[in-house]
């Protein structure tokens, strides 16, 4: 089992449900990066994404646009990222997930990533624009190193592809609960209950819901219904408006400590792990 999977039935068997906060690697810079996750790790993080910034990424609203484009600026790019893994891996056992567009991979070499990924210590990767249909080459080099691919489902995913990610998923599941990119928005998604429930029909692995959770508020809500809440637009944005890099990883370290508090108290009164929990 990898450390994702872990983190998942740890949680589970203490009714608890997961954090798992996203950062651009690279915003503002690599040095920050690191403190952010390491402020993130102590105030709550379960589970943490470290985007990769690409230069067209489609499933992404304009605050991640920004971020990545800060980051490319900088010269980051997907060695310089495994590198950072592998220096937050030295101080912390928090699983690490990359997130990544295929382009980066793809020109990276798909072997020679899944080997390096590995070995800096990162324990999966979520590929929006890749299809798990398209994802054959990926799985067979992951699956021998406990590597997770996580692929997402969406509400407009009919039951067959539903089935489809659910075979070829580890870790947990991905549910995009708007139909839409990533962004702050006000409120949750309408129906949110219905598609998780019709998703949990047809997989025993857990749930964590992404896009659009921006409040403490919020995380509660997707709590008492998934098994993960998965934000990031409303962490880069305190990144973006803060030019002070303290007082950046600070006002990040309150907010996931804040996440952590709604997402606990959403937990106990939470509807997740009904389908995986008895298996």
């Amino acid at each position: 089992m990898s450390r994702t999977g872990e983190i998942f039935e740890k949680l589970r068997k203490s009714q608890s449900k997961a954090l798992i906060p996203y950062i651009t690697v690279g915003d503002p810079d690599i040095e920050t990066t690191r403190k952010l996750a390491a402020v993130m790790e102590h105030n709550g993080a379960d589970i943490i994404e470290l985007g990769v910034p690409f230069s067209d990424p489609l499933a992404d609203g304009t605050t991640i646009q920004r971020a990545s484009q800060r980051a490319l600026q900088r010269g980051i790019d997907l060695a310089v990222i495994l590198q950072t893994a592998e220096e937050i891996r030295k101080s912390s056992m928090v699983p690490l997930v990359l997130m990544s567009y295929y382009n980066p991979i793809f020109r990276y070499g798909l072997k020679r990533f899944v080997d390096d990924a590995a070995s800096a210590g990162v324990d999966g990767l979520i590929v929006p624009d890749l299809p798990p249909d398209e994802a054959g080459e990926l799985l067979e080099l992951a699956e021998p190193r406990d590597f997770d691919l996580i692929f997402l489902v969406a509400p407009t995913s009919p039951a067959q592809r539903i089935q489809l990610v659910d075979q070829c998923t580890s870790g947990f599941i991905y549910c995009v609960s708007v139909t839409g990119v990533t962004g702050v928005r006000e409120e949750i998604q309408r129906g949110l209950s219905d598609f998780l429930r019709m998703v949990r029909l047809h997989t025993d692995k857990p749930l964590a819901v992404g896009f659009g959770i921006s409040t403490p508020e919020q995380a509660s809500q997707v709590a008492r219904l998934s098994d993960g809440v998965i934000v990031g637009s409303a962490i880069v944005d305190i990144i973006e408006r803060t030019e002070n890099a303290q007082v950046m990883i600070k006002r990040v370290g309150a907010f996931i400590r804040e996440l952590k508090g709604g997402i606990q108290e959403g937990g106990r009164d939470a509807c997740g792990y009904e389908s995986w929990s008895h298996q």
